[in-house]
């Protein structure tokens, strides 16, 4: 493995011009894997965005900490976001409003054709009734301008009682600005690595809402830093998420004002382990679950952390990553929802009595 050269401090002064709130502190671990790397034939890294601090962590708290310094700036007393049932970012935005002092109003839709008790009640779920979330439901699961739409009436609802929403959309028609979260999370990674002097080949990252993917890869190529970042598909397929994180991406670059430009090459997606859709399990989703956690008692959901995983497994598979290289996976975190899939992920009882 080729050595990087000594550099200074990845750092990137724009992200300053942008309002922020202090959600946690400092660095989240780099970890090696020196269990499941060699098991895989390669040198693994974990960015451990699972371990930031607030309410069992996740990526989204880096996305909070922008989305809810814009609505400090403006005055709010009211974050109102919409998720699935079992949404880690609906559960950390009900976190940092609790933090913030402010009171959470959450849209779950139903995403996710799954009637099991411990999904309707447990996990996430569980944690958003114990942060006293007043909780609206909404009855679909793909039409993100809809749901954005009723989040919209809620917001006049809250005001007309003399409440000052903050409103967290998600839908492609609304700035992307909780993705300079992840422009900085490249940063805090690539200093941690010129520290350790060490290059990987690779960085594989979830790709869902798109922001978390593409704010990574705004960051690191704002800093020249070329490494691919391979997004696996959580939600949408290759077809439709090229598009998507393209196109946040190019937006997220916009917000930083660099004049940095992605290219259609930058985005790379894969939805080999997608089947048979967002939020629901398959047996190579299980499968690398059990593996990070046998071998580095690394717990990942099912959603996101465990798919992500089942794709790098799959890219080692075929040889798109080879054997001995140097690989970043980026732990979004989720921990929550492993509870919400027992029913999916416990293995069968042993009757210990016997014998």
């Amino acid at each position: 493995m080729s050595q990087p050269e000594p550099q200074p401090d990845a750092a990137l002064p724009e992200l300053a011009a942008h309002p922020k709130v202090e959600l946690w502190q400092g660095d989240t671990p780099l970890e090696q894997l020196n269990n499941l790397g060699p098991c895989l034939g390669i040198t693994l890294w974990a960015k451990r965005d699972d371990c930031n601090g607030l309410a069992m962590g996740g990526n989204k708290v880096r996305q909070l900490e922008y989305y809810l310094g814009r609505g400090a700036a403006e005055g709010a007393d009211t974050v109102l976001i919409t998720g699935a049932v079992q949404s880690n970012f609906v559960r950390l935005a009900a976190a940092a409003a609790r933090r913030l002092g402010w009171q959470p109003e959450v849209q779950l839709e139903d995403r996710v054709p799954k009637d099991d008790p411990f999904y309707r009640a447990s996990g996430n779920f569980l944690l958003d009734q114990l942060l006293g979330t007043r909780i609206h439901r909404f009855p679909q699961g793909e039409n993100e301008a809809a749901a954005d739409r009723n989040l919209d009436e809620i917001a006049a609802r809250l005001r007309s009682e003399g409440r000052r929403p903050y409103v967290i959309h998600l839908g492609l028609d609304h700035p992307p600005t909780g993705g300079l979260g992840y422009v900085e999370a490249a940063c805090e990674t690539r200093r941690q690595l010129q520290r350790m002097g060490r290059e990987p080949s690779h960085v594989v990252i979830p790709s869902g809402s798109g922001l978390t993917h593409a704010g990574f890869l705004v960051g690191a190529r704002a800093l020249g830093w070329r490494v691919p970042v391979l997004g696996i598909c959580v939600r949408r397929d290759a077809a439709q998420q090229h598009p998507r994180v393209l196109r946040r991406a190019r937006e997220i670059a916009g917000l930083l004002g660099t004049g940095l430009e992605i290219a259609e090459q930058d985005v790379i997606v894969d939805d080999s382990v997608l089947a048979p859709g967002y939020g629901q399990i398959n047996e190579q989703t299980r499968t690398a679950i059990r593996l990070a956690a046998e071998t580095e008692a690394l717990l990942l959901d099912p959603v996101y952390s465990g798919r992500c995983m089942a794709g790098l497994l799959h890219f080692v598979e075929q040889g798109r990553i080879p054997k001995g290289s140097e690989v970043l996976f980026v732990h979004t975190g989720g921990t929550p929802a492993i509870f919400a899939y027992q029913s999916d992920l416990a293995p069968p009882a042993i009757d210990s009595a016997a014998g």
